[in-house]
């Protein structure tokens, strides 16, 4: 294991004793899409993470981590709606945005769901990064990985979308719950933020990865429908009216890294 203290990061390299697995294959690509943020897509296995700055989505969601996010976002948008809006931007991200770019890159899937997911927080209350407590990865039957340690195969490609899309949900009706509790929040904007992550990984990752435009395009649509099949709008508009004040584009970089 090389640690790169430029990039906080640390690069696994395969050993005789402790081989590659999938999950380390894919994260590796998934940083290496972003040079300026290379912790932008990828997640971290919690077994080899200590515990500092990060929290359990199952168990924290109810404590302060939100209403500390939120009070954060409020001090450079003071406007509790739009603060809410850009609390759960940041949270969607962690949860279905980055296994969608996985998704769509290489069909494969880590599981997003609620119990697995664990969230890394910056100095200045912003995610900066996820991380999975079980490293099992979802991967189709024509996958290198399939049958490997560590692996699910699943019987095709919409089977991986539903079982995405189920898990995530798990997941995002907490992440709404716990923004609910601090300030009301209109749920077709909250699903349409829900949508907004998915199209925009399924079409800046190809850009990104140089090529690949077609299955990200499938699969982004896919994962679209089986949320809207599980009785989500994830097609509709978010609008979030910006009011002239505070520093919102930076406020949500911030945020959502």
């Amino acid at each position: 294991m090389m640690f790169h203290p430029d990039r906080l990061e640390c690069t696994v390299t395969s050993t005789l004793s402790a081989p590659a697995t999938a999950l380390d294959v894919s994260c590796t690509r998934l940083r290496a899409l972003n040079a300026e943020y290379p912790r932008m897509y990828a997640v971290a296995t919690m077994a080899d993470e200590g515990k500092r700055r990060w929290w359990s989505l199952a168990d924290d969601l109810d404590g302060d981590r939100v209403p500390r996010m939120w009070a954060r976002s409020l001090e450079d948008v003071p406007d509790p709606d739009v603060a809410a809006m850009q609390v759960a931007t940041a949270l969607i991200h962690a949860v279905v945005g980055r296994v969608t770019a996985l998704v769509v890159l290489e069909g494969r899937a880590w599981d997003p769901g609620l119990e697995n997911l664990w969230i890394h927080m910056d100095s200045d209350e912003g995610i900066d990064w996820a991380g999975v407590a079980d490293d099992t990865m979802r991967v189709l039957p024509d996958d290198p990985y399939a049958g490997a340690p560590r692996t699910v195969t699943v019987p095709c490609e919409r089977a991986l979308l539903l079982w995405t899309v189920h898990r995530s949900l798990t997941s995002l009706h907490a992440v709404f719950d716990a923004i609910a509790r601090l300030t009301p929040i209109d749920a077709n904007r909250f699903w349409g933020l829900v949508g907004e992550a998915v199209l925009g990984a399924a079409t800046y990752i190809p850009i990104l990865a140089g090529g690949g435009e077609a299955a990200a395009q499938r699969r982004g649509q896919g994962i679209l429908d089986a949320f809207v099949a599980a009785g989500v709008p994830v097609r509709s508009k978010s609008r979030i009216t910006r009011p002239h004040c505070g520093r919102p584009g930076q406020a949500r970089k911030r945020l959502l890294n």
